[in-house]
């Protein structure tokens, strides 16, 4: 609310509240805002009174004069009040002190009424108020609370916020000092905290009084991927594709041999015979996952020079095995008459001896493979289709 002040000082707002409970101190709070900057200009200077309807103070609070900043600065003004026990509605007056002229213009905002009851703390009993764990964590914890003992009729309500405490929401049957909190396998952060009321105004939510937070931290598993799996042709390394997120991770691979650097997530591997290798992630709160890629090793790409596509469930597709996909070859057939009859490009071969669907005739094909990254020469060659 931005505010003009008129030449002759008086009042400039004036509300109503109802909503408040009967014979509770409240904070009263408000953020106020010089809006002049020259600093021979007029200051504001304002007066919070809190009153019965009947026009009896209740507390009142003078601002001072309001400072002149060059950037805009928000200052927080609030004092204590307590609502008369039989009738808990109240007025606010904001009365302006400071004449009219060149300056006394201001902006007011964020009028807060916060009750203040008896201290009341909660814990998680054998741990700090913060807790990390990982997903999948199936550890159980006891919250305990204390509420003063001038609460002479108290009701205990446990709550939960699921969005770092924007909402807050009741856990059905948590009325007493202590809850057990179940595990949780959702990753997320759980905050909890104990409020309390007197039974006589237990009806009104905003009566309550809460404590410190509790937190959980549910932090997800790394999401590890080793890769798929790869043919090392001897001579030629291959690279492992893993990939791996999470939480300010770190990993390492097992066995850590026949790398060329054991620190990368995507290591060169040659090593002499077939392995797995297994990568192993952890998180910064100590969450871990896991993944395995093998390796192959072959002496050299072998091509199939026949197959027999009858349907007996024997040598009935052309393959041709250890050809890594990630050589991305390109692969083609053509018949006799240098039609293209067959093509794969970075994928895996399986020629089921068809065209659009429609069996092609016994005969010799030619095959032609290429490898994009050259590092392979040409492959040219011819397979028997045998029926």
């Amino acid at each position: 609310m931005l505010v003009n002040a008129s030449y002759q000082p008086g009042d400039f707002f004036l509300t109503t509240v109802t909503d408040l409970c009967p014979n509770t101190t409240y904070e009263f709070a408000a953020w106020v805002l010089n809006i002049m900057k020259p600093f021979n200009s007029i200051r504001p200077n304002i007066t919070f009174h809190i009153e019965k309807p009947d026009g009896t103070i209740l507390a009142v609070f003078d601002s001072g004069d309001l400072p002149v900043t060059t950037s805009p600065v928000w200052n927080k003004y609030g004092f204590l009040f307590t609502t008369p026990s039989n009738n808990a509605t109240i007025v606010l007056r904001i009365s302006n002190n400071a004449p009219g002229g060149y300056g006394n213009d201001l902006a007011l905002d964020d009028i807060t009424f916060s009750p203040c009851g008896a201290k009341i703390t909660a814990q998680i009993d054998g741990s700090s108020d913060t807790v990390n764990v990982c997903e999948g964590n199936k550890n159980v914890y006891n919250f305990s609370g204390n509420a003063s003992s001038l609460y002479q009729n108290p009701v205990y309500q446990w709550q939960e916020s699921k969005d770092s405490g924007t909402t807050w929401l009741d856990l059905a049957g948590a009325t007493d000092v202590s809850y057990l909190r179940l595990p949780t396998l959702s990753p997320g952060g759980y905050w909890y905290r104990l409020t309390v009321v007197d039974a006589s105004v237990a009806g009104i939510t905003a009566c309550r009084i809460a404590s410190n937070l509790l937190i959980i931290n549910v932090h997800p598993k790394p999401v590890v991927d080793a890769g798929y799996d790869r043919v090392y042709i001897k001579g030629h390394p291959v690279t492992l594709l893993a990939v791996a997120t999470g939480e300010n991770i770190s990993y390492n691979w097992n066995p850590p041999l026949y790398m060329n650097d054991t620190s990368l997530l995507n290591p060169k591997v040659s090593p002499p015979t077939d392995i797995t290798y297994t990568l192993f992630v952890e998180s910064s709160f100590g969450c871990t996952n896991e993944d395995t890629t093998n390796v192959k090793v072959v002496g050299g790409i072998f091509v199939p020079n026949a197959f027999t596509p009858n349907g007996d469930g024997k040598n009935d597709i052309w393959h041709i095995p250890f050809l890594d996909r990630g050589l991305n070859a390109e692969v083609n057939v053509f018949n006799r008459w240098g039609q293209l009859v067959y093509h794969v490009s970075g994928g895996t071969v399986s020629w089921d001896g068809s065209l659009n669907g429609k069996p092609q005739a016994s005969g010799i094909y030619v095959y032609v493979i290429t490898f994009k990254g050259n590092e392979f020469p040409k492959m040219k060659g011819t397979v028997a289709l045998v029926r």
